[in-house]
């Protein structure tokens, strides 16, 4: 692998990294780190199984420290739908994409898990739903809050990085 790559490749991970720390201090409910991370990871990794696997490693490695819950499997696999959101609408990063993928994974996230919840929780009748999506409102903001801003500085600060520093200069890692 070039300098560049290696570099390049360190400084993703570093991002992802600081990421999953910020979830692990103290926040209001729902607003992390995760759907921003793994839409930076779906845009940032060309190769795949990099983009899965190190958000995915990087959530259970905070998961074991937070603690696990019965819904971890949906939140996980909600994670890898942002991923996939990342993958396809983030071809370039912009402004726009990044905004557009946020929206999209706040919503992915927000509806996956919400469902797994009332499954869970609620009476399975369409009261039931619409009171468990209708409870989960002020969440859903706190994680658009969330997602939004932890995708502005995932995104924007590499690409204040990449503007800066050499060896960060566009090459896909693959």
């Amino acid at each position: 692998m070039k300098k560049e790559n290696i570099v390049r490749l360190i400084t993703i991970i570093g991002l992802v990294t600081i990421g999953i720390l910020a979830r692990l201090i103290d926040h209001p409910a729902n607003v992390s780190p995760i759907a921003a991370i793994a839409l930076f990871s779906g845009a940032m990794f060309s190769d795949k199984r990099l983009a899965f696997g190190i958000p995915i490693a990087a959530m259970m490695l905070s998961d074991a420290i937070i603690g696990f819950h019965e819904l971890a499997l949906i939140v996980y696999l909600s994670f890898a739908l942002c991923v996939f959101i990342g993958w396809f609408l983030i071809k370039k990063s912009s402004i726009k994409n990044v905004i557009l993928a946020s929206l999209a994974a706040s919503v992915v996230f927000f509806v996956f898990t919400n469902f797994a919840y009332w499954l869970l929780y609620y009476p399975n009748t369409f009261e039931g739903l619409v009171a468990c999506y209708t409870a989960a409102l002020p969440f859903f903001r706190n994680s658009l809050i969330g997602d939004l801003v932890y995708s502005g500085v995932l995104f924007g600060g590499f690409a204040f990085a990449e503007r800066y520093i050499e060896q960060l200069k566009p090459i896909r890692i693959k």
